[in-house]
């Protein structure tokens, strides 16, 4: 980003990219600063409860991402 642009929304599509890159590469760097709900550990105990009582609920990759794949397309 030049300093002379003043503001993210003036940037290309590929500098807003860049962007979100460099800072997402910053906030991960230090995961133990990002803030953590207390919604967001209680999903995530939730789903592994659901995962240790039902193991067969789970997807490989390749599942998961055909599932995607046809919701993409509609269908």
């Amino acid at each position: 980003m030049t300093p002379d642009t003043g503001s993210v929304f003036g940037l290309t599509a590929a500098e807003k990219l860049q962007l979100v890159e460099d800072l997402w590469d910053d906030v991960s760097s230090q995961p133990e600063d990002v803030p953590v709900h207390p919604w967001q550990l209680a999903e995530v105990e939730r789903r592994r409860a659901n995962l240790a009582s039902r193991p067969e609920s789970a997807l490989s990759w390749d599942e998961m991402t055909a599932r995607l794949r046809e919701l993409h397309r509609g269908g």
